[in-house]
């Protein structure tokens, strides 16, 4: 490890490990900083991908993919079901395989990485960041860096220490909660999303096949719920009556921010991507690929601020990140305010309408349509959101 690079980005997860890699293929010198002990670990993540997202980065390979999903199934509190019409398909990862695969390629542009550096603070001369301080092998060193990136997930440190007001208000917090269950019974090419006041009130509960008898099976509420009864209490209670005699793997839970893009993603020559911004789908919480195209366009808007000279360029990166993908997230969120307001009747009501249309028509936005019937503005922002 050098004593000074370009681009010094802490946190090594899909959006970090993208922002690295992109900007060590312009020429950057790169250092990612990552405080646990492994890339990829813990996993904290539901692993579902669409393949139109993950093929923007990375051919698909077998040895992360533990099963290739051609469609998802919506189930209401009635239990009615259906199967709307999914164009292309989709993955549910191993992510510490796909993680680890991320970094590999950054590292492969030209990009180094350290584990366990344990970042605590940002380096500044004259009230300028000049890098980074941190523990690393029980020793504090202070590394320069012309540039910093934060990857370092909900309500990042980093923006903070950097003056990016990185909370998200409780609102805006889903409480998650996740078990990896085997010895069950899952078709293995199908993702089930559970709705209703009894599985999952004002969110959804999710089951993830890997392989046809595994599922990750978790939940997000709003945290506000979560005061009355807790996600893990919710979802302890579905697996009690689905899946009985399932044997728990692993056992993870925290917040996940739906909210929309923080107001500032950079300040003065720090960016933050991924979590640390907030850039995941409001509506169903998923951020890898969301951060991933955020850690791109970060790395490639420092290697133009390097070239001509002018940090002051990395403000760029705001702009570009609401024109491809921040302004649909601010539509989802609108969405998902809508969404939550939803009773069990109306929830039945919009599948049953929904599985009533011809095969070619149970599309997402007949869906979302159905649910939003008496809310035309919404319905125009959809609209947007599902022809642009």
């Amino acid at each position: 490890m050098k004593n000074s690079y370009d681009v010094i980005v802490v946190g090594v997860g899909p959006a970090g490990s993208t922002a690295a890699r992109f900007a060590a293929e312009g020429g950057a010198s790169v250092l990612m900083l990552e405080k646990d002990r492994d890339v990829g670990y813990p996993v904290r993540c539901g692993e579902a991908v669409s393949h139109e997202g993950v093929v923007q980065f990375i051919e698909p390979d077998p040895r992360w993919i533990a099963s290739t999903v051609t469609k998802f199934r919506i189930v209401s509190p009635d239990g009615s079901s259906v199967v709307p019409t999914l164009e292309g398909i989709g993955y549910v990862l191993e992510r510490r395989l796909f993680d680890y695969e991320l970094a590999r390629l950054a590292v492969r542009a030209g990009a180094e990485v350290v584990t366990k550096a344990y970042v605590y603070d940002l380096l500044r001369e004259g009230g300028n960041v000049v890098g980074v301080r941190a523990l690393i092998k029980d020793r504090k060193v202070d590394i320069r860096g012309k540039i910093v990136i934060g990857a370092d997930g909900v309500e990042s440190r980093v923006g903070r220490w950097a003056g990016i007001d990185t909370t998200c208000h409780i609102r805006d917090m889903e409480s998650c909660a996740q078990l990896t269950l085997s010895g069950i019974k899952v078709e293995p090419d199908v993702l089930d999303f559970y709705f209703g006041n009894l599985v999952a009130p004002g969110g959804y509960l999710w089951v993830f096949p890997k392989g046809s008898n595994t599922a990750n099976v978790g939940i997000g509420i709003s945290a506000e719920r979560a005061k009355e009864k807790s996600a893990i209490k919710y979802l302890e209670e579905f697996v009690a009556r689905r899946f009985p005699s399932a044997a728990v793997l692993t056992r993870i839970a925290g917040g996940v921010p739906c909210a929309k893009t923080c107001d500032e993603i950079v300040k003065g020559n720090v960016m933050l991507v991924g979590d640390a911004a907030h850039q995941v789908n409001p509506v169903s919480g998923g951020g890898i690929i969301s951060g991933m195209i955020g850690g791109m366009i970060a790395g490639q808007v420092a290697v133009e601020s390097l070239a001509k000279g002018e940090i002051a360029h990395v403000k760029e990166y705001e702009e570009r990140w609401h024109k491809r993908l921040g302004w649909r997230h601010e539509v989802f969120y609108h969405l998902k305010e809508a969404i939550s307001q939803l009773t069990d009747e109306t929830l039945n009501q919009m599948v049953q309408r929904t599985s009533k249309l011809p095969p070619q028509k149970r599309t997402l936005g007949a869906l979302f349509r159905n649910a939003l019937w008496n809310q035309p503005s919404m319905l125009l922002k959809v609209a947007r959101v599902f022809v642009s």
